[in-house]
């Protein structure tokens, strides 16, 4: 066996031996500290950009759900408010039974008209009510079309809102003053009271219909930002009980390779001897 002063092989082995052992340590270690197996386009510069998309794309549904929420909100409280002036259509048209009577006293006919007119003021005041973070889609807005953020591309989901001082409460607003003609008239097929509440029961339906697609599409994002998460720990998440076996090993590997180190370092004391006398 040959040895050398100037040049320790056995030494360079061990000592190269021992740096990928700590190099391997420190990335296990990285693992196990921040939870991933990429955690920054260093560990994986493709599954990083890849992963980064993925982020990018569930916190765009994730936004695009927010607004989803909000105009939830709004048709939540839009239907409420007509319900309300549904039921106050029911019970104006009760009323206005009575008001084609022609048998009513001067002082009858008041005192429904008065009942009338607290009704048709009720049905105002939840129409005016139904505002959601300052947006009321049934106090005759500007414009009755409304658009949503739909997902995470920017696709639009539009419905329409319904002027419901002008369909609803003008056509009835008068009521209080109907002659028992008046009312008999509204009573009909094609009467004012007729018409007026079946277009507020179509409204109301098409309201519902809103409601159930925003929710439906709500839920739909969730479940495609669940399926994200689920796709992008399988791409970068690392596996913890893996990475506690490998750190496990790694320290061995790592106590080995020192002492491996010190023993080859050794190996020139050697030559002392060949020259004790």
């Amino acid at each position: 066996m040959s040895f050398s002063i100037n040049t320790n092989t056995s030494a360079m082995v061990a000592l190269q031996s021992l740096t990928d052992t700590t190099a391997e340590l420190q990335a296990t270690q990285k693992r196990i500290s921040t939870g991933y197996r990429v955690a920054d386009a260093k560990d994986d510069g493709a599954a990083y950009a890849v992963a980064e998309r993925i982020r990018g794309d569930i916190a765009a549904t994730q936004s695009a759900n927010q607004q989803l929420g909000a105009a939830s909100g709004l048709l939540k409280v839009t239907s409420t408010a007509m319900q309300n002036v549904s039921d106050q259509l029911q019970q104006l048209q009760s009323v206005t039974v009575k008001l084609a009577d022609g048998t009513l006293t001067t002082s009858q006919r008041s005192q429904y008209q008065a009942q009338v007119k607290q009704l048709t003021n009720a049905m105002n005041s939840f129409i005016k009510d139904a505002s959601y973070n300052g947006l009321n889609i049934l106090n005759d807005p500007a414009t009755t079309l409304v658009s949503v953020v739909n997902d995470g591309s920017g696709a639009y989901y539009t419905f329409n809102g319904y002027k419901a001082v002008t369909n609803i409460y003008d056509a009835v607003s008068a009521a209080n003053t109907w002659t028992a003609g008046d009312a008999a008239a509204a009573l009909t097929l094609t009467g004012t009271l007729t018409t007026t509440i079946e277009a507020t029961l179509t409204q109301m339906n098409m309201f519902g219909s809103y409601a159930n697609y925003v929710d439906a599409q709500i839920t739909y994002n969730s479940n495609v930002m669940d399926a994200q998460n689920t796709g992008l720990g399988a791409l970068v998440d690392a596996d913890m009980a893996k990475e506690s076996a490998k750190l496990q090993a790694m320290q061995i590997r790592q106590q080995l390779g020192t002492q491996a180190l010190g023993i080859a370092n050794q190996s020139p004391q050697v030559l002392l001897s060949l020259f004790r006398g």
